[in-house]
């Protein structure tokens, strides 16, 4: 007798399209399925990109509120929503804003991107800040930058990357309105990795883990997206990032290069 069937729960992604699906959109929706989450996607980006590098970044033609206005019937009950890449000017990020805050997703993610991994970037750090300024003013967002990320959205010139601290690096992200930052260690130096899940009462470090060799494409796609899936399977913040990084570093193995060109990204099913 087969299982009883049971509604998965969704995730609304939003961010760049990325064609080579190393990143970005079609990137969170393979890691959601693996989960069992039903992704939902609206782009704020469009990119002509492969796995050598991005050549262009533009806002996208159609109207990303209108979209998500039109998947409001299915964004009910305990969904969650991912945002990445976004090429969206300030007054369209208000309205987009605006339009999650009514309707009221349980779960929130923000992947700060300064960047694709290669090739041409799209914001400096005053253009995050102002981005983070409108989204965080409107719901209870998790932010998941690097430390470069970071850096540029609080202020501080590169060569105090690798130095500043912890607070400094996410005190304005949570006087934002940030819920919690979990500052990635992915770009720290050292042979170890270590994320701090920091939050305005207090700061965590997550498991330390030897430093992986080489490069991936999608790495922060992928481990906010395997976040908010095991959010929606019921863990808690904590035990999701614990848990999302550890699957990050069981499929770092299970990597190719599509056609043999471009930096690896990792492959179906894993994770």
């Amino acid at each position: 007798m087969p299982p009883p069937h049971t509604t998965p729960p969704v995730a609304l992604c939003l961010g760049g399209m990325d064609p080579s699906g190393g990143a970005g959109l079609l990137r969170d929706a393979l890691t959601l399925a693996r989960l069992g989450i039903h992704p939902m996607a609206v782009s704020t980006a469009e990119t002509i990109q492969n796995g050598l590098g991005c050549q262009a970044i533009q806002a996208p033609s159609m109207d990303p509120v209108a979209r998500i206005e039109t998947l409001g019937p299915h964004l009910t009950g305990a969904w969650g929503v991912k945002l990445g890449l976004c090429a969206l000017d300030a007054g369209a990020m208000k309205r987009l804003t605006a339009t999650l805050n009514s309707l009221h997703p349980k779960i929130r993610i923000w992947d700060p991107i300064l960047a694709p991994s290669a090739g041409v970037g799209l914001h400096d750090g005053g253009e995050l800040r102002e981005l983070a300024r409108i989204l965080l003013g409107g719901g209870a967002w998790v932010v998941s930058p690097n430390r470069g990320e970071a850096a540029a959205i609080a202020g501080l010139p590169p060569e105090q990357i690798q130095t500043a601290s912890p607070e400094s690096l996410s005190r304005p992200l949570l006087e934002l309105g940030a819920a919690a930052v979990w500052l990635k260690g992915g770009h720290a130096m050292g042979d170890t990795v270590q994320d701090l899940w920091i939050t305005p009462t207090r700061i965590e470090a997550l498991p330390a883990a030897p430093r992986l060799p080489g490069q991936r494409r999608g790495t922060g796609c992928t481990l906010a997206s395997l976040w908010l899936g095991l959010r929606l399977l019921s863990r808690n913040d904590h035990d999701a990032a614990i848990e999302a990084a550890d699957m990050l570093r069981a499929a770092w193995g299970h990597a190719f290069a599509p056609g043999g060109a471009g930096h690896p990204l990792f492959a179906p099913g894993a994770p």
